[in-house]
């Protein structure tokens, strides 16, 4: 089989024990929730709350990617898969590919209710003109992420303490994610003045950060797995 094949089996299988666990449903997004709630309560302004609405759902959405990648690779460690998988000759790009399109998809859905939440927390809106920048930014940011976390968990699955090293490996790495994507969705929902042609360099940049680490990932993913 291709490795696009074999990426594509991987990743409907993590969909398909996403969906059985529910594990999203029932604890990523509750959590998600919570951390939005407590921003708006520490806050405590409208005012601010306005203005900062667009960082504060990518850190409650970096946050939760910790859980989504942890999850992710405890199934894959604790019954063998990872191993059983490379002592059977599944390429490594296939299997970082895999993991990364099924946390992708994952990312996706809390994003959108992220910013449903925002919407009705903060008192946001989303005119008809940013609709197309809004949904660029969501892709390219939720590729960068997605590459992020699923090296970054391949590397720390083999670690005792993995679940303090993933954070201290994952979140200086998705500082630029951070950064590019807040400017570019401030600019989508006009926070601060912001207009639409604003964010459009900072989409460019969650683009390149997103084909560097895909590359860079699937070229490394091997290595570190192995190791």
């Amino acid at each position: 089989m291709s490795a696009w094949r074999v990426a594509w089996l991987i990743a409907r299988k993590d969909l398909r024990v996403e969906r059985r666990s529910r594990v999203v449903t029932n604890q990523v997004v509750p959590f998600a929730g919570v951390t939005m709630v407590i921003f708006a309560f520490a806050l405590d302004s409208d005012a601010v709350l306005q203005r900062v609405a667009p960082g504060l759902v990518w850190l409650a959405t970096m946050f939760s990617l910790l859980v989504l990648v942890q999850r992710s690779f405890a199934i894959e460690t604790d019954d063998g898969a990872l191993d059983a998988m490379r002592v059977a000759g599944v390429d490594a790009r296939a299997i970082f590919l895999g993991k990364a399109i099924a946390l992708a998809a994952e990312l996706v859905a809390l994003e959108l209710i992220l910013l449903f939440a925002a919407v009705i927390l903060y008192g946001q809106s989303i005119a008809a003109g940013s609709v197309v920048l809004l949904v660029t930014t969501l892709v390219a940011a939720t590729c960068g992420l997605a590459a992020v976390g699923t090296l970054y968990g391949g590397l720390a699955a083999g670690f005792r303490g993995r679940e303090t090293l993933l954070p201290l490996l994952t979140l200086p790495a998705v500082a630029p994610v951070l950064i590019g994507a807040t400017r570019a969705v401030e600019a989508a929902l006009g926070t601060a003045g912001a207009v639409v042609s604003d964010g459009w360099p900072w989409v460019g940049l969650l683009t390149v950060f997103a084909v560097a680490f895909g590359v860079g990932g699937s070229l490394a993913f091997g290595p570190l797995i192995d190791e």
